[in-house]
């Protein structure tokens, strides 16, 4: 008896960005092992990282990538987690699939290991519904449909650019959440994938995160944070903010929900407080700029859109504080940096 192929084996990259030996990898290895590793070292570039026998993978640490982006190589942090998305510009699959070196197998409700990475690829083959929600949630999931009174002129849905998945054990929580219920642990398993309805922003947690590189890569550039920057730990915040304005422009996709993996360790909230603090404040005025931008007619390209939206943020966030000029610059010098890694196909 033949077994099936892994899905998307040749299609898809597994991005991890770390700082000490990657251990945790022996537990993923039924699920990972037929898929290529990008892990992309944070800290010290000296230091040896010692992935797991039998794994195809590339390790690139900050001495690579100051050598292959030279002087654009200061749009990607340093000290921080947002280093990962690196291994988003030098793949070469349609498919990203990112997971932290703290995320662990979970299991379902039955007590089966879950198959984090076969579920986001369900998720990102199947078409999202963002124009009209559907109370079943996901229509194309097994045992569900579109639901009576659900258009079917809409029902062909649209592509999927990200599928955003969760997490038991240690929830995704800010530092002052953190604070006040150290105890807290999710143990609340929902089986259900939604799509994010257009016009409605999400907070984006890249622990477990996929996205067709094809689709929305270029807008998945995960901010200046970390070493020598005013703020961490909204990286992913800022990418998903990002690529949910984009993807409302252009029609495309995001999905949240399964699959969960196990979070296995809280970062000190101290630390993260002090990490958060200025975002804390600041994002009460960059979510109504986000709600409030519309990108013009002309931007086809998420390129295009990105760059667009790279201008808003200086004409606008930069009146907050002088890091959003800096940011602003970097979202520019992020792109410029795909496209010499990433050249159009002809």
């Amino acid at each position: 008896m033949t077994t099936a192929a892994p899905p998307l084996k040749d299609e898809l990259d597994i991005v991890i960005p770390t700082i000490r030996n990657l251990d945790f990898l022996e537990m993923w290895r039924p699920f990972f092992q037929p898929y290529h590793l990008i892990i992309v070292q944070d800290g010290d570039p000296t230091k040896t990282i010692m992935v797991p026998d039998g794994f195809d993978y590339e390790l690139y640490n900050r001495n690579d990538i100051n050598k292959m982006l030279g002087p654009k190589s200061s749009c990607i942090s340093f000290k921080d987690s947002a280093c990962r998305c690196f291994g988003y510009m030098v793949s070469k699959k349609k498919y990203i699939y990112t997971i932290d070196d703290d995320c662990f197998v979970a299991k379902n409700p039955s007590g089966n290991d879950i198959n984090a990475l076969e579920q986001h690829i369900k998720n990102l083959l199947c078409p999202s519904t963002p124009y009209f929600f559907n109370t079943l949630y996901d229509p194309f999931a097994d045992g569900a449909d579109y639901v009576r009174g659900y258009p079917f002129s809409l029902r062909e849905g649209v592509p999927t650019a990200v599928s955003h998945g969760l997490w038991l054990n240690i929830p995704d929580y800010d530092a002052p959440t953190q604070l006040v219920k150290p105890l807290e642990r999710n143990t609340r398993y929902v089986d259900a994938v939604m799509t994010i309805p257009k016009g409605t922003l999400f907070p984006m947690c890249g622990m477990n995160l996929a996205f067709d590189r094809d689709l929305i890569g270029p807008a998945m550039y995960f901010g200046l944070m970390g070493d020598g920057q005013p703020i961490g730990r909204y990286d992913d915040m800022w990418a998903g903010w990002c690529i949910k304005v984009i993807c409302d422009h252009l029609g495309l996709g995001v999905k949240t929900g399964l699959p969960y993996i196990y979070h296995s360790k809280a970062s000190n909230p101290f630390v993260n407080l002090k990490k958060e603090y200025h975002g804390i404040f600041w994002q009460e005025e960059i979510i109504p700029f986000f709600q409030a931008i519309t990108l013009p007619k002309d931007c086809k390209t998420v390129q295009q859109c990105y760059i667009e939206l790279s201008k808003h943020v200086k004409d606008k966030l930069g009146k907050i504080d002088g890091y959003f000029d800096k940011l602003a610059d970097a979202m520019v010098t992020w792109i410029e940096a795909w496209d010499e890694l990433n050249p159009p196909k002809a």
